[in-house]
């Protein structure tokens, strides 16, 4: 079972916990090393020992952890085995909509009259607005999480050498 704490997944942590589920197999250090691209060895162990800590992975008989429960994590949903970004998915269900909205469209068009294709452009137009929008926020989500994660990664020197 979970940690009851409020701690939240984010950052690099995130990075391991989702390479582990997408695997799907035991994961070891090195695996997640190569996999969530991190510098070394330890710094995947330490993560792999916060999840566990947090009650989303499990240490195996040969030393390699499992997922155990899935975690809840902010902006994003389970879609079987994978963890997509609720913006995503939204935009996903709008270009669904929008393609029934175009192929009604193109059905009734020779028979229906002006006021009814002027309704139906119009619900188009913002059912693909909304659908653009969804996708913007999906992208923006999507870089935030990863330049969050790679900020984790520069050595604290580095950053106060550059300041």
């Amino acid at each position: 079972m979970p940690n009851s704490s409020n701690e939240e997944l984010e950052g690099i942590t995130l990075s391991v916990y989702l390479y582990a589920v997408r695997k799907g197999t035991p994961v070891g250090p090195r695996d997640v090393m190569k996999g969530a691209h991190l510098s070394s060895p330890s710094v995947a162990y330490r993560h792999l020992q916060k999840l566990e800590d947090m009650g989303y992975l499990q240490k195996n008989n040969y030393g390699e952890y499992v997922t155990k429960d899935k975690a809840r994590v902010r902006g994003y949903i389970w879609i079987g085995r994978r963890m997509l970004p609720k913006m995503l998915v939204y935009s996903l269900i709008f270009m669904s909509i929008l393609i029934v909205e175009l192929v009604v469209l193109a059905m009734h068009y020779s028979v229906e009259t002006y006021e009814f294709k002027v309704f139906f452009l119009l619900l188009i137009l913002i059912t693909g607005f909304a659908m653009v929008v969804f996708t913007v926020e999906a992208l923006l989500h999507h870089r935030r999480t990863k330049l969050s994660s790679q900020t984790e990664q520069v050595p604290h020197s580095t950053l106060a050498s550059t300041s």
